[in-house]
């Protein structure tokens, strides 16, 4: 049975640490979810690390979709998250409702996440009216991140600051049963932990949060040219892919592979007269 929005409001009333991990296909939603990981995300971060887009905002809900129905199918007890695209939400409260209902209706998900405060606060009410849960997403939202001037933490100054407590109040209220809080300094993460009932789920928003979640693709290190300043590589796959491939080439060109333990034999009687019948 899937993890549920009730387990998860709990965990944090029992002071449980709540761990999500993003996911982008049908393989690694499997070990994850094996492993033990009550939520996975598959969070719109796929354009940079999946389909090499410089940013998130080139992605399309049918994108998304495609992906989220994999990573469904990967995963037998994770609540799985589907994230809205950029401006799938944002025109008209009527688009929202509907494009969130395409991620539990057509992809599977349990629950969507959107990004913003107060300004989508009774987009939120009214999606989690319909009967579609929503986490929300404050601090860093790469969605906005021309307006925002760049990946850069967010909620150093006293007005930034309360503006985020508020910004996580008003989705409280508006029925989001969960919160990221991205790229803010530890303190106000506490704070704004401390000011509402639901969990909140940290990445680059330090030790106090509910919960915390990372990219799959950081966790493993499968990038080397930059590590976010808020992960940490628990492996070195890069590395590891790397030598594996380089090897297979070698041998290949060696002609050391493949060998018999990896071909299929027959009886070559069977192949006496060949050349008379082509």
């Amino acid at each position: 049975m899937r993890v549920t929005v009730g387990q998860i409001r709990e965990m944090k009333q029992k002071g449980e640490k709540i761990t999500m991990l993003t996911a982008y296909d049908y393989a690694t939603a499997r070990l994850i979810d094996e492993a033990g990981v009550p939520l996975i995300l598959v969070g719109d971060s796929l354009g940079m690390v999946v389909l090499g887009y410089e940013s998130t905002i080139p992605v399309t809900i049918e994108e998304m979709l495609h992906h989220t129905r994999a990573v469904v199918k990967g995963a037998q007890q994770a609540m799985v998250i589907g994230d809205m695209p950029f401006m799938t939400y944002h025109a008209k409260i009527e688009d929202a409702i509907y494009n969130a209902g395409r991620f539990l209706k057509e992809a599977g998900a349990q629950a969507v996440k959107l990004e913003g405060g107060q300004s989508m606060a009774e987009t939120v009410r009214r999606v989690v009216d319909c009967g579609i849960p929503v986490m929300g997403h404050i601090g860093l939202t790469p969605q906005s991140i021309h307006q925002l001037g760049g990946f850069k933490v967010q909620g150093k100054s006293p007005e930034a600051a309360v503006r985020l407590v508020k910004d996580a109040i008003a989705l409280e209220q508006a029925g989001a049963f969960s919160i990221v809080l991205e790229a803010i300094p530890a303190p106000l993460a506490r704070v704004i932990t401390q000011k509402v009932s639901v969990p909140t789920i940290g990445i680059g928003a330090g030790p106090f949060c509910d919960g915390q979640v990372q990219v799959i693709s950081d966790l493993l290190g499968l990038y080397t040219d930059f590590v976010p300043k808020h992960a940490k590589q628990y492996a070195r796959l890069y590395e590891i892919i790397s030598k594996a491939t380089s090897d297979y080439i070698r041998e290949v060109q060696q002609g050391t592979f493949p060998t018999e333990k990896q071909s299929f034999a027959m009886d070559e009687g069977l192949l006496e007269g060949l050349d008379k019948e082509l």
